[in-house]
């Protein structure tokens, strides 16, 4: 998909009004200068950004509900979470352990105006009981210990989005050895050989 087409997809279907898009244009340029001070997303991609990190964040909302509070695991340089940051008003907690990458994730709340987020600059193991609505995660970890790590935030309401690559079929053949729930497979709008694992009703089998 080209870059013309991602930024026509992103308006079309999420019906962007010019305030957001140029939130999301600020964003996109805060990542690139960032990228110049620590490895946020490959150099490579720059060039392909809306299309591989943008579209491919935001195409996540297709499959969530409308309300509840939203967790984004290993949120890194903001893909998904401060892209669905701008695009939804709902709350979101950002869980980034790696401190450079965490006040990163703070200046770009900050800038844009995001009093909805939040971060959490703690691996997950250490961070207060809650319970979320949503739960996201972009190249976190293999399924099994995705669940294992998140599990303890969801209750059988929660829906889990979690991207994944061509490993997707391996890594939930391997995850239902041990895990009950609802699993389908959505294909990803931006890369041809990628899926979405939606998920509800999560639990460890007995």
């Amino acid at each position: 998909m080209t870059e013309a087409k991602a930024r026509i997809v992103l308006r079309d279907r999420f019906c962007v009004s010019r305030e957001t898009y140029d939130r999301l244009e600020h964003f996109k340029q805060m990542v690139i200068a960032e990228n110049e001070v620590q490895n946020l997303i490959s150099t490579a991609s720059i060039p392909w950004i809306w299309s591989r990190h943008i579209l491919d964040s935001a195409q996540l909302l297709t499959h969530a509900p409308r309300s509840g509070t939203w967790m984004d695991l290993g949120s890194g340089a903001g893909f998904p979470g401060m892209v669905v940051a701008i695009l939804r008003e709902e709350p979101i907690i950002l869980v980034e352990s790696r401190r450079k990458r965490s006040d990163f994730l703070v200046k770009c709340a900050a800038t844009l105006g995001l009093q909805h987020v939040r971060v959490y600059p703690a691996k997950i193991e250490q961070m207060p009981p809650l319970k979320a609505g949503i739960i996201s995660a972009r190249a976190f970890a293999p399924l099994p210990r995705l669940l294992s790590l998140a599990w303890p935030f969801a209750d059988n309401d929660t829906h889990w989005l979690l991207p994944k690559g061509k490993s997707a079929h391996e890594e939930l053949a391997l995850a239902q050895k041990t895990w009950q729930g609802i699993f389908e497979m959505k294909p990803s709008r931006t890369q041809h050989d990628a899926q979405i694992i939606v998920a509800t009703a999560v639990r460890p089998k007995r």
